[in-house]
């Protein structure tokens, strides 16, 4: 499995990534690994992958913390992960009767090494960046500006007034060199 590429998209759908390892649980995307990201553990090299996409996918899965920590044991030391979800507040996060998770700006602070509740997994990682994505009208914009900079007042306050569309979390693996 040493020939295989450096870069994992899992849960890829229709959304195939050139120069990566296409993973997804349907055959009627032709993924080049039919598998259930639910199931674990992956059949793929541990320390392996310098960078994962998971697009639209964590929200799908039975659990959010089973998921991180493959993907942690999948990524080389440093790697990284980029993650993309429906904000909690968004009518797609509720209305779509796959998902199983509905995430906010803080969901993944529960991975990293300075979070009170961090006992739960052992997997760490640094967050390098993480954005409330907005519709793209006048008042969003300027909402977008206000949320990314104070995310803790717009969850408490302002999400159900003028819900975020997505987020979008950049993750690296905290680990030892291999």
């Amino acid at each position: 499995m040493t020939d295989l590429p450096k870069q994992l998209n899992l849960g890829c759908g229709r959304d195939r990534r050139a120069g990566c390892l296409n993973v997804d649980a349907r055959s009627e995307v032709a993924p080049d690994l039919l598998w259930d990201l639910d199931q674990r553990p992956y059949p793929l090299p541990r320390n392996h992958f310098e960078r994962i996409w998971a697009l639209d996918v964590i929200e799908h899965l039975a659990s959010v913390r089973g998921f991180l920590e493959e993907a942690h044991e999948l990524l080389a030391p440093g790697g990284t992960i980029e993650i993309t979800t429906p904000h909690y507040s968004c009518a797609n996060s509720f209305t779509d009767p796959t998902h199983r998770h509905h995430l906010g700006y803080f969901s993944m602070d529960y991975f990293t090494a300075g979070h009170r509740w961090n006992f739960y997994t052992a997997a760490r990682f640094e967050i390098v960046e993480r954005i409330m994505v907005f519709y793209q009208g006048p008042v969003d914009r300027l909402v977008s500006r206000l949320a990314n900079r104070r995310p803790e007042l717009y969850e408490k306050r302002l999400a159900w007034i003028f819900p975020a569309w997505f987020l979008i979390f950049k993750l690296r693996a905290v680990k030892e060199a291999a």
